[in-house]
């Protein structure tokens, strides 16, 4: 039987755009996406997930393409039931789809992959020592960011770029201007970044550039045999 695959996100990620890297190994039939929030309406989600006294606040994108800041701790625990849920069922590989500060989450069959567990020493590894310029999409995700890079040998440098709103030109500035301050890899550190925009950035200025996401969908994979 073929490997089966389920990709779990937190709110509204267009997925499609990395099936193409699992293609190899696993056909569309066998991925399963399922998304915590991304089918709820906005106001029920800013209800249930409402961020409490004591509770830590991550970005998310809603249903409605808003913006919603929800509990890190209630996403974790409604998330890791989700895991057991589709550990249950057979998933091979369980791959979490997602760049917030999430983490700890355990299945006891399939293989979870856990970007934020994984990809901050991965990319340490491969750039070890160069200089790193980080593009954000949001201001909201900036202090997480640089708490997820700290990993890094060298502090990285930040520029604000957004997937959807900013212009190709913005997007090519923002890796300019981290290219001037002395950055020699780029990394788009969010979802909503696909090959198309690393391709943009690659061309246009002629350095490396790391994308997370795909990182996260190679090493997935390589799991599915």
């Amino acid at each position: 039987m073929s490997a089966s695959l389920a990709i779990l996100t937190i709110g509204v990620v267009p997925v499609k755009e990395i099936f193409p890297l699992l293609a190899e190994h696993v056909s569309e039939e066998q991925i399963t996406h399922l998304s915590l929030l991304g089918k709820m309406d906005p106001e029920e989600v800013r209800r249930e997930y409402a961020v409490d006294a004591g509770e830590h606040a991550i970005p998310t994108r809603l249903s409605d393409d808003s913006l919603g800041m929800v509990s890190r701790e209630k996403v974790e625990r409604d998330l890791q039931g989700v895991i057991e849920v589709l550990d249950n069922q057979g998933y091979d590989v369980i791959l979490l789809m997602s760049t917030a500060d999430i983490r700890g989450f355990v299945a006891r069959n399939a293989i979870l992959v856990e970007p934020q567990r994984i990809i901050p020493p991965l990319v340490a590894s491969i750039v070890d020592g160069h200089q790193v310029g980080v593009i954000v999409p949001i201001p909201e995700l900036m202090a997480q960011q640089k708490k997820k890079w700290q990993v890094l040998e060298n502090e990285p440098y930040y520029a604000l770029a957004h997937p959807y709103l900013a212009t190709e030109q913005e997007l090519i500035e923002a890796g300019k201007g981290l290219i001037e301050r002395g950055a020699d890899v780029l990394m788009l550190d969010c979802l909503g970044f696909h090959q198309y925009h690393r391709d943009l950035l690659q061309k246009a200025l002629d350095v490396p550039v790391l994308l997370s996401n795909v990182l996260a969908a190679r090493l997935a994979s390589e799991l599915l045999v």
